[in-house]
């Protein structure tokens, strides 16, 4: 809650602790999450697009029985492994004046599991080294999954004429009242 209480501020500081956040990359509770969204869906097509640069080595869900689940209700998934070949700088530590201390690690993309759910879904893997790969392999899977959509366009239109043609017919009628009283002419 709001507080002008320093005392109280001060120790809820104290409590905050800064640092980096465990690595780890949990992919099949990320296909899971996904495949619980789009399962209900009545979409023609239903696709997941699973980018990632790094190995499930988190969570409790095996990325294969998330995308054998997928499968099960009609969800394609593409699969996309990120990052460039061998090595990649990556922070590996936090100063304590908050900057990060970065060193050239391993790129570790589990290629092999990304086929295997890809070819699961009836989908396809992709591999982007850069961001013009990126950019193409999307335009690819946009390609891939053409589907109409009917859009319906409402508009709402506001006549703004009568609110001038009130104010115009008013002067106009207060210029002939002035004209045949105040400002009348005499011959």
């Amino acid at each position: 809650p709001l507080t002008t209480d320093h005392d109280v501020l001060k120790d809820l500081f104290a409590q905050v602790r800064s640092g980096l956040i465990e690595g780890g990359t949990a992919v099949g509770m990320g296909l899971a999450t996904a495949v619980n969204r789009l399962r209900e869906s009545e979409a023609k097509s239903r696709v997941i697009i699973l980018l990632t640069d790094g190995v499930n080595n988190a969570g409790n869900v095996q990325p294969v029985d998330a995308a054998q689940i997928a499968a099960q209700f009609g969800i394609r998934v593409y699969t996309i492994g990120v990052g460039t070949r061998g090595k990649a700088l990556s922070p590996v530590a936090r100063y304590p004046n908050g900057k990060y201390r970065y060193d050239h690690v391993d790129v570790e993309i589990d290629e092999e599991m990304l086929q295997e759910v890809a070819a699961r879904t009836d989908g396809r893997y992709f591999r982007a080294t850069d961001e013009a790969k990126l950019r193409a392999i999307y335009a690819e899977i946009d390609q891939l999954e053409k589907t109409r959509i009917k859009v319906t366009e409402h508009s709402r239109r506001n006549e703004e004429y009568f609110p001038l043609a009130l104010a115009g017919s008013g002067l106009l009628l207060l210029g002939l009242l002035l004209d045949r009283s105040l400002f009348r002419t005499t011959p």
